[in-house]
């Protein structure tokens, strides 16, 4: 099966159900049992599936991007390290602007063609600028997740794009 060499996440509504700039108050923490928590003593949670998702690609042996417009980069980071999600991230472009910025860096950090990555996000204007540079993008709805993962990575191996 043809694999993509990076897939890259979105991180607001695609790994995490909030934005991390408006809906939750930085900085983060672990209370005693572990539990991440913010500034509120609110509890801060990842999508179901988002750690089975990363370890799975990891595994496979695609390396792993994440690309956020949050102007809340400090937060953003370390909800990825409180999280233990940097074990799996190879390549980062978390600050505000366009996701083709992001792309155009991550392009050449990574040395993959476009057409050899797959993204995620939430957005569907995101979606419609990242898919003009060639790259298999889909839309996430609700987190992403093992089922969207595997339908995807089937859909790139084969040639079709969403």
């Amino acid at each position: 099966m043809y694999k993509p060499k990076l897939v890259v996440f979105d991180l607001d509504y695609t790994l995490w159900p909030f934005w991390v700039d408006t809906h939750v108050d930085p900085p983060f923490h672990k209370d005693k049992e572990g539990v991440v928590l913010d500034s509120g003593r609110q509890r801060v949670s990842l999508y179901e599936d988002t750690v089975a998702v990363l370890t799975s690609v990891h595994n496979q042996g695609i390396k792993i991007g994440v690309a956020s417009r949050t102007g809340e980069v400090d937060g953003a980071n370390q909800l990825l390290s409180l999280y233990n999600l940097n074990q799996y991230i190879s390549f980062k472009e978390i600050y505000p602007g366009s996701k083709t910025t992001h792309f155009k860096k991550l392009q050449a950090d990574s040395g993959f063609q476009y057409s050899e990555m797959m993204f995620f996000d939430d957005e569907p204007r995101n979606i419609l600028d990242i898919s003009r540079l060639g790259v298999h993008c889909v839309r996430v709805r609700n987190g992403v997740t093992m089922k969207l993962l595997h339908e995807e990575l089937s859909h790139f191996s084969s040639g079709s794009s969403t």
